[in-house]
């Protein structure tokens, strides 16, 4: 596949996942915000048009603007998601037409572009810049549709089963230097760049995320109730939030848990990741199974270095693209793997899942790499760099293959349990 068909498939992929995110709702579920972390779905729609209008029509199409008047509206840096509901915003069926207007002119773009000159067209990066946001937006969107009150709306096939073979708990990853991000992946965003050699001493790793058994007996041994098992400002925010166990999941009273997936109330699968838990939650799982979170860099390490060839791949399998035998991702379920499975996904020390099924909560900050350079604007990471974010790798059932790789980083508040999160933990040698 060319590249050119490569950068249409991406887009119109991303285009009909949004469309099948907000087609199987009415209007008033449309613009309803099902809660105030997030942006009222119409919004979301319209953001990722006028987000590909700035970069696809008006600056590498060089066209005249389809709809200059809602700019700031859509400017997810001048309105609080909070606060979205109160704007004057495009209804349902004028935020479909325009999304489809700009779509056309898109088009007319990617026709013609030859993929050079400019760092922004080269190699098609704002096509392929357009199409990770606008999955960024559809798995932010497929968060508000957990969140949201109501019968289902979203249908998948189930997941498949782990092998039957257990996997060992723990795996070694020898100390040394290896690169880390890329300087060569024509489609990375600015923070995943550029390349640059880290020293990580041995460590030992979990296999497979923390399970949902797992973090029950947590829970069943007081984890919520001890406090030197939290920082101080993880109990304070337990306290104050009242945290005692992972959101979505209630308790019957006689140690049975249930959770509320995507409209369903179902028992709590043991042996699928843990979920829904925030960076205080998993931080105080660690301690209390002697262990603590991976660095972003020890993350990094286990999923891309191969002691064969001393390189680092794209994915822990190598640097193919993601198929569904490797990894849980692209919305194709609506819920993690269990904990072992897509053993073709494991990166060469055999580590499983790093790719798909559950974000990833790690110990590190965000921050730029050195030599780091915003490009093409400031907002994609720069601001955030130095804040109170915590970095969280590997992707999740919702995020699509164009927007995950080995070096792409996420990043979050510690408090946030809305996204599709959980962890696994390592440890000293």
């Amino acid at each position: 596949m060319g590249l050119r068909e490569q950068l249409e498939s991406a887009l119109l992929r991303a285009r009909r996942r949004s469309i099948a995110l907000t087609d199987c709702l009415d209007d008033a579920d449309l613009v309803a915000q099902h809660s105030p972390l997030m942006s009222p779905l119409v919004w979301d729609l319209a953001h990722i048009g006028n987000q590909e209008e700035l970069w696809l029509v008006r600056d590498v199409g060089g066209r005249e603007p389809v709809r200059r008047d809602i700019d700031e509206l859509y400017d997810a840096f001048k309105h609080a998601r909070s606060t979205r509901p109160t704007l004057p915003l495009l209804g349902p069926a004028e935020t479909r037409s325009y999304v489809r207007e700009v779509r056309d002119k898109s088009w007319d773009a990617l026709d013609a572009s030859r993929f050079r000159g400019r760092r922004l067209e080269r190699d098609g990066f704002a096509f392929a810049m357009i199409a990770q946001h606008e999955q960024q937006h559809d798995e932010t969107m497929l968060a508000t549709h957990q969140l949201r009150e109501g019968p289902p709306a979203l249908v998948a096939p189930p997941t498949p089963a782990a092998p039957g073979a257990g996997v060992p708990r723990e795996t070694v990853i020898p100390g040394g230097e290896f690169v880390m991000g890329t300087s060569n992946d024509p489609w990375a965003l600015d923070n995943e760049r550029p390349a640059h050699r880290v020293y990580v001493a041995d460590f030992a790793i979990d296999t497979v995320p923390v399970s949902n058994a797992d973090y029950a007996r947590f829970i069943e041994d007081g984890g919520y109730r001890r406090r030197e098992l939290w920082s101080e400002r993880g109990w304070r925010h337990r306290l104050e939030s009242g945290l005692s166990a992972p959101q979505f999941w209630t308790g019957d009273g006689g140690g049975a848990w249930w959770r509320h997936r995507f409209g369903i109330l179902e028992p709590v699968p043991p042996d699928e990741p843990v979920m829904h838990v925030c960076w205080f939650e998993a931080q105080a799982y660690a301690n209390w199974a002697g262990k603590r979170l991976p660095s972003e860099a020890e993350w990094e390490k286990a999923a891309r270095w191969n002691p064969a060839s001393g390189r680092s791949r794209r994915f822990p399998w190598g640097d193919d693209e993601p198929d569904f035998r490797r990894a849980n991702l692209g919305q194709r379920h609506l819920a993690p793997a269990p904990v072992g499975a897509y053993p073709a996904g494991e990166s060469p020390l055999g580590v499983r899942q790093l790719i798909g099924d559950v974000w990833e909560w790690t110990a590190s900050t965000f921050t730029g790499y050195p030599g780091f350079s915003a490009f093409p604007y400031r907002e994609y990471s720069e601001v955030f760099f130095g804040g109170d974010y915590r970095v969280l790798r590997g992707g999740s059932f919702g995020t699509d293959p164009v927007a995950c790789r080995g070096t792409f980083r996420n990043w979050d508040h510690p408090i946030r349990r809305q996204i599709f999160a959980g962890f696994r933990c390592a440890r000293d040698l």
